[in-house]
């Protein structure tokens, strides 16, 4: 014996419901309507973080556009944001001598090698410290996030790079500073997110403890070691005390170093004024060596941004 399929409602009440259910539009319900008080918060929230981006925004504007102002403007001028006559002197200035390319091609060399053996160091530390089964894990943890709060200060480690030979070597600037105990933490506290039972799955087919860290845990550690790449890349970059300390040889400056000699002293960067026409004012040099020192991590930003909130959040939250 068949049943017929049953019949829609008919009723005043079922009428009622289906009137206010919100009607569909290409299978997709149709949005509420924001109410007056949340329309004048979101004009309100957008007006504030405009405002707060301008102000994050107007020194990166200021130092651009005096690198690429006049002489005259500059002496006429506090505060320059847009020059009404622009000039390149500044930057031929800087590129005709080749002291700027070794310096940056120490700061690439110290911020590639530096950021490459961070990571490495870092994630095989923080793998094997987020196993509950090591024996004297928790003192393991407790003495690295102790140098958090306390370090040997400057002499005692100066001492101990000095011991190992490492002045006037760019080796200085990168081992004292392999690890950081807070990039350590945020690693650790995201492998410690990772499912047991993927690495046991891992283990069970055949794979080391090294072939469970390579070939499960990595790939699904991709925005966490993105974003502490980009922390070690930045440290690494804006190297400035640890060559003033370590590094005595001129040649091996990095650019920031570099960019404090042009700072104190107008004619750090000692041009060939054979190949320059015009010297610019001292002022116009300093902003246009900021731009040279600050635009690769700008250009480099954009790609990682992507994984930077995710690879923090995730690691800091847990643990």
């Amino acid at each position: 014996m068949t049943t017929a399929p049953p019949s829609p409602p008919t009723d005043a009440g079922s009428k009622a419901v289906l009137a206010t259910r919100p009607p569909r539009r290409n299978g997709q319900p149709r949005l509420r309507r924001l109410s007056t008080g949340e329309q004048i918060f979101r004009v309100i929230n957008v007006i504030i973080l405009s405002g707060f981006s301008l102000i994050c925004l107007i020194p990166f504007v200021h130092v651009i556009g005096s690198s690429f102002a006049s002489p005259g403007e500059l002496a006429t001028t506090n505060f320059l944001l847009i020059p009404r006559e622009v000039t390149l002197d500044a930057y031929r200035y800087i590129l005709s001598t080749p002291t700027i390319f070794r310096a940056m091609g120490v700061s690439v060399f110290v911020t590639t090698a530096g950021t490459l053996l961070s990571l490495v160091v870092t994630a095989l530390m923080a793998y094997a410290l987020a196993k509950p089964y090591l024996l004297g894990r928790r003192t393991m943890n407790f003495l690295v996030v102790f140098t958090m709060l306390f370090s040997g200060g400057m002499i005692p480690t100066f001492i101990v790079v000095s011991s190992l030979g490492l002045l006037d070597s760019l080796w200085s600037l990168i081992l004292p500073v392999t690890v950081n105990a807070f990039n350590f933490v945020i690693m650790r506290n995201f492998f410690q997110g990772i499912p047991d039972s993927l690495e046991e799955a891992a283990r069970i087919d055949g794979c080391s403890e090294l072939g469970v860290f390579a070939r499960i845990v990595l790939p699904l550690s991709i925005a966490s070691i993105a974003t502490i790449g980009l922390f070690y890349a930045v440290t690494y970059w804006n190297t400035y005390m640890h060559a003033i300390l370590y590094i005595n040889d001129s040649s091996k400056w990095p650019i920031q170093v570099l960019l404090r000699q042009i700072v104190i002293v107008a004619s750090g960067v000692n041009a060939d004024a054979s190949s320059v026409s015009v010297v610019p004012p001292a002022q116009s040099v300093k902003m246009a060596v900021i731009t040279v020192a600050t635009m690769p991590m700008l250009l480099l930003y954009p790609f990682i941004q992507r994984f930077f909130v995710k690879g923090a959040l995730i690691g800091s939250v847990k643990g």
